[in-house]
């Protein structure tokens, strides 16, 4: 699904849409727009990146606060049990399986590998977790446990946002151009799969808005 082909759907519905969902798409589908006017995967990555956040980002109060994580976690939770075609089981099984599995063995998009290269943590630990973290990805792909796989895949792809927009990578390096190119081409069918969803489902609870517009 094209962010042309999305924007027509969200014109036809939009004025029957609750206010927070009418916002969520449209803040997310002119960030998918930019993402598709990208010609380099960095800039593609982080566009889609915000897209994402557009749709998932939710208002709470400091003292309710999940961490960023843990929210997109339960955002994708809710998304594969309102997928009842299984759209989002197809991507992740069929389409980007082989990706999928590639990206879970690198060790470059794990944060506790770069918790131990600045001393945070010993060698010990970081390859703990990171067996700990491939062996639940196996589990999950053993039970065809998509939300559980995608909660693993999104703290890689965490990982590499992180390392783009704090500075820790080159534009265009030639280090990163694997899991760059998966990552991206996976939030490039993931996120319009995303906003389809969300507007499949008018009437659940979305939550409001990070940032709400302001009339003044």
């Amino acid at each position: 699904m094209t962010f042309q082909a999305l924007k027509q759907r969200h014109r036809q519905e939009r004025d029957e849409q609750h206010e927070n969902l009418r916002l969520r798409i449209h803040r997310a589908l002119s960030w998918l727009q930019r993402a598709e006017m990208a010609d380099d995967a960095d800039g593609r990555f982080i566009f889609l990146w915000i897209a994402f956040n557009a749709a998932y980002a939710t208002e709470i109060d400091d003292h309710l606060r999940l961490s960023e994580q843990e929210t997109f976690k339960a955002f994708l939770q809710k998304l594969c049990s309102l997928d009842t075609a299984k759209r989002i089981d197809a991507l992740v099984w069929q389409e980007f399986s082989g990706s999928i599995r590639v990206l879970l063995d690198n060790p470059y998009v794990f944060q506790s590998f770069w918790d131990h290269q600045s001393g945070k943590i010993n060698e010990e630990t970081w390859k703990k977790r990171f067996s700990g973290g491939k062996a639940a990805a196996q589990q999950a792909l053993a039970s065809g446990n998509t939300p559980a796989l995608l909660g693993v895949l999104f703290n890689r792809l965490y990982t590499l946002r992180n390392q783009l927009i704090h500075g820790g990578a080159t534009w265009n390096g030639a280090v990163n151009r694997q899991q760059m190119r998966d990552c991206t081409n996976l939030l490039g069918k993931l996120v319009p799969l995303i906003l389809e969803l969300m507007m499949d489902s008018p009437n659940t609870l979305w939550g409001d808005a990070c940032y709400p517009v302001v009339n003044v």
